[in-house]
């Protein structure tokens, strides 16, 4: 067994038992495997394991990785997820070449990926990114903004609004996390009500997602853990 082979089966043991503690089904909690950064070679492995939703952060390389593998016989049916910031002279790329965007924290962004969105492809998936900790170098709409931007980008043509994404404070305090977590699951809940479309609360990653998923994830986005801190390389 390749060593991304056993990360992959220890994080889904993982979140096997944190929703087994949270007296939830493990199958409403998906896996988005983090590989920013991480050559093809990392991808294919990964691929080969089962995991077939990937999450990238940087358009460029991002782009190139998409293309490469859409190309080789096999890999077509990867689901791509841009989870990065995203500056608007990027937004084309993106629109072009993935399924979701986890990232959106602003009209403009979300009004050019909806124009840019080709017509041949289904509408794109939107998360809305909220700053739960409210850290100043984190992006993220805030708790009182969301809604708002929520109701614009519903009525977007080339988008469906899905979710809520957040990033949480780095730290090893579960009672912060807990109750900025559990923030954005009541958020959720009640964007909910008013955009039956949301059913992806995308929380949690390799540090944090037991409680994430204690919360209510449905999403958890793991890196480090499948991938590992330093660079991948083949054996």
């Amino acid at each position: 067994m390749s060593p991304i082979a056993q990360h992959l089966s220890q994080v889904r043991e993982r979140i096997r038992q944190a929703a087994c503690a949270a007296h939830r089904d493990p199958a409403e909690v998906q896996l988005l495997a983090v590989s920013k950064t991480k050559p093809l070679a990392a991808i294919r492995d990964a691929y080969r394991c089962g995991q077939r939703r990937f999450g990238e952060s940087y358009a460029q390389e991002a782009v190139a990785k998409v293309r490469q593998l859409r190309d080789e016989p096999g890999f077509g049916d990867i689901e791509w997820h841009f989870i990065g910031p995203l500056q608007s002279n990027k937004t084309r790329p993106v629109a072009e070449h993935f399924d979701w965007v986890h990232s959106i924290d602003r009209l403009k962004i979300a009004q050019r990926l909806s124009e840019q969105r080709p017509k041949h492809l289904s509408a794109l998936n939107i998360c809305l990114q909220v700053n739960i900790s409210g850290e100043r170098q984190k992006s993220g709409t805030t708790e009182s903004q969301v809604f708002e931007l929520a109701e614009a980008i519903s009525r977007l043509p080339h988008l469906t609004l899905r979710g809520l994404m957040a990033i949480a404070e780095d730290t090893q305090d579960l009672g912060r996390l807990q109750e900025d977590f559990g923030r954005l699951q009541q958020l959720f809940a009640q964007l909910k009500l008013r955009h039956p479309s949301m059913d992806t609360l995308s929380m949690g990653m390799t540090n944090d997602l037991e409680v994430a998923v204690a919360c209510g994830s449905t999403l958890v986005r793991i890196g480090t853990a499948i991938f590992g801190a330093r660079d991948y390389k083949q054996d």
